[in-house]
């Protein structure tokens, strides 16, 4: 059994990948569930654990695709191709979906503050979890409308293929579906990661926060979008290529290598953000949550004054205010 190079380098990272996947979203899993039993859910622990499972969804199928390329051939039932398949490319795209609602939280609670406190509940971001489920599953079903039967199995020679080499009947659903995915499950969501990642950049340089504090800020924020970039970027340009070429490219399964990384990855990053952990790694991040108390206490107070009193005091600043959200980003991260 010959094993050309570049599998033997996908067969190292998925190694690779389950070994570091599988502990680290445990552990994220573990600090999760600690911190909603101890203080509650919130939208955060929320994102944090739905992000958790979509990882651990991905873990388990990883030996299954680890064997498949190390065999060179699929031997397990055909009926577990399509089943495989569907979980594998729905963990991906949830996951996506998640990182892009972890950012926006954060770029709310340091652009709107006090109006995204009274909004921040973890009951809706249980409907919003659901909702981006049901959209990833569904656009995943229509890809079954292309199984015609044959569970995407394929044989060449004496060796038998699981969702790669495709009927021109296949590639006919396929191939728009792909595009369309790439563009609603992964541009959109890119852009508007993006855009949240550049006003919170924008918004914490310029607050009064100190110097260490602004950076580490911005390292979790940076992060985010990195790893958004690197491990979803080429596998959804797989898409675009093949639409526009009329074919499934044969590199697209090596596209996937940096996707599958997103599993001990994005760990590191919520990790980052969990109290429990980000006590010890990244400090005193935005201050007290009472300075905010104090700020917003000052804002309603002057408010106030405003309806009863001649003096009035000014309301708080821009850079008070990118503060009170830079102390609101901590609350929300919980």
């Amino acid at each position: 059994m010959n094993v050309a190079i570049k599998d033997c380098v996908a067969l190292a990272v998925y190694t690779v990948t389950f070994l570091l996947g599988l502990p680290s979203n445990l552990l994220v899993l573990f600090v999760y569930l600690r911190k909603a039993c101890k203080r509650g859910a919130t939208p955060n622990v929320v994102y944090a654990l739905n992000l958790c499972l979509a990882n651990l969804v991905l873990v388990v199928w990883l030996p299954v695709k680890a064997v498949e390329t190390w065999l060179q051939d699929w031997r397990l039932p055909a009926l577990l191709c399509p089943i495989y398949n569907f979980f594998l490319f729905s963990s991906l795209y949830v996951s996506c979906l998640f990182i892009t609602t972890v950012t926006v939280g954060r770029y709310l609670s340091i652009a709107f503050p006090i109006i995204y406190k009274r909004y921040r509940r973890a009951r809706i971001s249980c409907f919003i979890c659901a909702a981006l489920w049901v959209l990833v599953m569904l656009h995943l079903s229509f890809a079954l409308v292309a199984e015609g039967g044959a569970y995407f199995i394929s044989t060449k020679g004496h060796n038998s293929a699981c969702y790669e080499n495709f009927s021109t009947s296949q590639l006919a659903v396929l191939l728009p579906l792909r595009l369309e995915m790439s563009i609603v499950l992964f541009l959109l969501p890119l852009t508007v990661t993006s855009f949240c990642t550049l006003r919170c950049v924008t918004l914490v340089w310029r607050s009064n926060l100190p110097p260490m504090g602004k950076k580490r800020v911005l390292a979790v924020a940076l992060s985010t979008l990195i790893v958004f970039v690197v491990c979803y970027a080429p596998y959804n340009a797989s898409h675009v290529v093949g639409f526009v070429l009329r074919e499934s490219v044969d590199w697209r399964p090596y596209a996937m290598l940096t996707s599958s990384c997103n599993v001990f990855l994005e760990p590191v990053v919520m990790l980052m953000l969990s109290p429990a952990v980000s006590r010890g790694i990244m400090g005193k991040l935005c201050g007290r949550q009472s300075q905010f108390s104090r700020i917003e206490g000052v804002w309603h107070r002057n408010h106030k004054i405003a309806k009863g009193e001649a003096n009035l005091k000014a309301p708080p600043t821009l850079s008070e205010r990118s503060q009170a959200g830079a102390e609101v980003t901590k609350v929300s991260q919980e």
